[in-house]
């Protein structure tokens, strides 16, 4: 209810008539609005060097009976097919990805490529149930290493830099005596960097890359 951090907490009755402005869109109106939008923005970004960085659905599965159109690689290619500009590019994001069992997230990387504008490094542990919950960034469901291996290649081969962020991190140490938004502790974060940058320079001093 409290949706992005910083924002005025919601109450039912404004949750509700949120839900109630979707009643008459679907799935496919929903994806031809998105790709309105974004043929209308990419070329505009791409004259003033704006990479564009879509989020996927967090989660990737419908909630609220509101249909989910960026989801997995089907989506992706959707989308990147019909706003066909190299500005218009994707947020890949391992948490909200990984939380589906159908998502193979290494072979997303390679089908997705150098449209990879952003990405935002975290981690779940599904249930047998579906349900799941934040995982330690190199301990979760999603295999790290190999997403990270993916995404390192894809910046050797295009010769380019993607920023990255260790997204979320669990409450330790000092951050227990603090108030802090849901996964926006200070040093649960910083652990998550120094694991995923302790990756990235492990791979990239391995023998392929030597």
């Amino acid at each position: 209810m409290f949706g992005i951090p910083g924002e005025k907490k919601a109450t039912t009755a404004d949750m509700l008539e949120k839900l109630n402005t979707y009643q008459d869109i679907d799935r496919a109106a929903l994806q031809d609005n998105l790709c309105y939008f974004l043929s209308e923005i990419s070329p505009v970004a791409e004259e003033c060097g704006i990479k564009l960085a879509i989020h996927p659905d967090d989660p990737p599965f419908p909630i609220l009976g509101l249909p989910r159109i960026v989801s997995n690689v089907n989506d992706f290619t959707h989308i990147l097919t019909k706003v066909n500009n190299p500005a218009n590019g994707v947020c890949f994001c391992t948490g909200s990805l990984s939380a589906s069992p159908t998502n193979d997230l290494p072979a997303m990387v390679k089908a997705i490529g150098n449209r990879i504008h952003f990405i935002h490094l975290r981690n779940v542990t599904k249930d047998s149930q579906g349900n799941f919950y934040e995982a330690n960034h190199l301990e979760g469901d999603a295999d790290m290493y190999a997403v990270v291996k993916e995404l390192l290649q894809i910046q050797q081969d295009e010769k380019i830099s993607i920023p990255f962020r260790p997204d979320h991190g669990h409450q330790m140490l000092d951050d227990l005596k603090k108030v802090t938004n849901p996964g926006y502790s200070a040093i649960g974060r910083l652990r998550g960097l120094a694991e995923l940058r302790g990756l990235e320079l492990g791979i990239l001093n391995a023998s392929e890359y030597a």
